[in-house]
């Protein structure tokens, strides 16, 4: 029998992989698990080569998915102050919160269908049983979009939708056609298919925000006129994934794929639904304590505080098939500690620029009404959760690919409950910036619990002097700037720091696409 070209690349892989522990083993330096003497795991001639080759696809190929996805968060910010200027606060407030609940509706739909076609096609090396679970994905969603439809009169008040039935309904129907191009998006990656991936991620996302967008001006300006935008978008969008994964009807008799891969995707989708209440659930809680005018405040600061926190969600997503095909669970690790390291060093210029530019950018991205300069404490403190979610992001993917789905639902829905209490005690305290401060506590807890969890801490080593002081450093000069006058002269300033963080971050870039320190 003949492997595929990949399979045999992995398995030639591998066998380098173990003649080289064998030899630090026959030297009494290494055990054949690749741990030394002393209990420490020690990267081999050839991991180091897996991790330099590993790196240079993560920043380089890896990336150009990264900066197509991230075209919605571009258009999401553009977007998010026409949209304040043209409906009132409280109208905008509803959409955002409305929005927020189709993300959830989402999770539920894809039920974890993306992640285990992934998984599976990583461990088949081809396509066969990947395709069949999209089929299975996408009967999931329908099941799921016509669940919430027919229970909207039982639940739409009782969310905090009083009145608001009319939106629901189409945030609703919005779900169903994301949910199956978030499928299709998975496996497209994993296949690298990058044209069509661009294409069916770029309409999903940009073009409802620009079809909402010109209904939301030329028919109605409220919050249910835009969201039909999103509506039309996706189900384009859902056409061309599906013709270009072609999903295989007899998925649906695979009972033994679609149990495996359910075992899988139902703890992960819980434990999405619990990150959804780290990354939404404060909105919800925001409008219940203190009105939809405060979640708009909030949302404007969200958008520019999260941005980080977006793109590497997104970086997850893109670099998850690699992690997969990687079946040495040595170089894996170890490929998983320098990418967290490399992040976190490219986090410290992104996260300065990000703060020095708020005072600029949200007097543009919202009315004077927004009292827009209160704001800029609040995208501080959201844009810290970028590190804890770099730190879990390292770890869960290493959870996922042993499947242990259980753990990370778990994990991630204990955090999800400490964020809504953290948020019940800080909002009544310290306002919206008290929501932002209850979402990094609840992912730091998240971070630490997923790193208790791994499987051998032994491997596991935190970054060093290196990494973290220039983090610091970063982190002191951005503190400071936000007590820092926010008048014309200290604003030319930040833009010059803002400035000055780009070829910053591009040194950084460069060095990691090269697989060095």
């Amino acid at each position: 029998m003949t492997l595929p070209p990949q399979t045999r690349r992995e398995a030639r892989a591998a066998r380098e992989a173990g003649a080289a522990r064998e030899a630090a083993t026959a030297h009494g330096d290494v055990t054949p698990d690749g741990i030394a003497s002393d209990g420490v795991a020690q990267p081999t001639d050839t991991g180091s080569v897996t991790v330099r080759k590993g790196s240079s696809v993560l920043f380089g190929r890896g990336l150009l998915y990264v900066v197509v996805w991230s075209m919605q968060l571009i258009v999401s910010s553009l977007i998010s102050p026409v949209l304040a200027h043209l409906m009132p606060p409280a109208e905008f407030g509803v959409l955002a919160s409305a929005i927020a609940l189709y993300q959830a509706l989402v999770v539920l739909a894809v039920l974890g269908i993306d992640q285990a076609s992934v998984l599976q096609r990583a461990e088949d090396g081809n396509d066969h049983k990947a395709r069949g679970l999209i089929t299975v994905g996408m009967l999931t969603a329908v099941i799921v979009t016509v669940a919430a439809l027919v229970t909207i009169p039982l639940w739409a008040d009782a969310a905090g939708f009083v009145g608001a039935h009319p939106l629901l309904l189409v945030a609703v129907l919005w779900t169903g056609p994301a949910a199956i191009v978030q499928i299709s998006l998975a496996l497209l990656v994993a296949q690298d298919r990058i044209r069509v991936f661009a294409v069916t991620s770029l309409l999903s996302s940009i073009g409802g925000s620009i079809i909402g967008l010109g209904l939301l001006t030329f028919v109605h300006a409220d919050a249910t006129t835009y969201a039909w935008g999103g509506v039309v978008a996706q189900g384009v969008a859902m056409v061309i994934g599906i013709a270009a994964t072609r999903p295989r009807l007899a998925g649906l008799l695979d009972r033994a794929t679609t149990v495996r891969a359910f075992k899988l995707g139902i703890p992960i989708a819980l434990g999405n639904l619990s990150y959804f209440v780290l990354n939404a659930g404060d909105r919800v809680v925001v409008q219940r304590l203190l009105g939809p005018e405060e979640v708009a405040r909030y949302q404007i600061a969200y958008v520019v505080g999260s941005a980080v926190i977006l793109l590497l969600t997104f970086t997850n997503q893109a670099w998850a098939p690699h992690f997969a095909a990687l079946r040495d669970a040595v170089a894996r690790r170890q490929l998983a500690m320098h990418s967290r390291d490399e992040l976190y060093k490219m986090l410290a210029p992104v996260l300065l620029a990000v703060t020095l530019v708020s005072p600029v950018a949200l007097p543009i991205l919202a009315p004077a009404s927004y009292r827009v300069h209160e704001l800029t404490v609040v995208v501080f403190i959201v844009a810290l959760t970028a590190f804890p979610v770099v730190a879990s992001g390292a770890t869960g993917r290493l959870l996922l690919i042993e499947r242990r789905g259980v753990t990370v639902g778990v994990i991630a829905a204990v955090a999800g409950v400490l964020n809504i209490g953290a948020n019940l005690v800080f909002v009544p305290l310290f306002g919206i910036a008290g929501a932002a401060l209850a979402t990094v506590i609840a992912y730091v807890v998240l971070a630490a619990m997923q790193l208790v969890a791994i499987t051998d801490r032994r491997e596991w080593r935190g970054p060093g002097l290196r990494v973290v002081l220039p983090v610091v450093a970063a982190l002191a000069v951005a503190g400071v700037s936000v007590v820092v006058p926010q008048d014309t002269f200290w604003n030319l300033i930040r833009i010059a720091g803002v400035l000055g963080c780009a070829p910053w971050f591009l040194r950084r870039l460069r060095a990691a696409r090269g697989g060095a320190s």
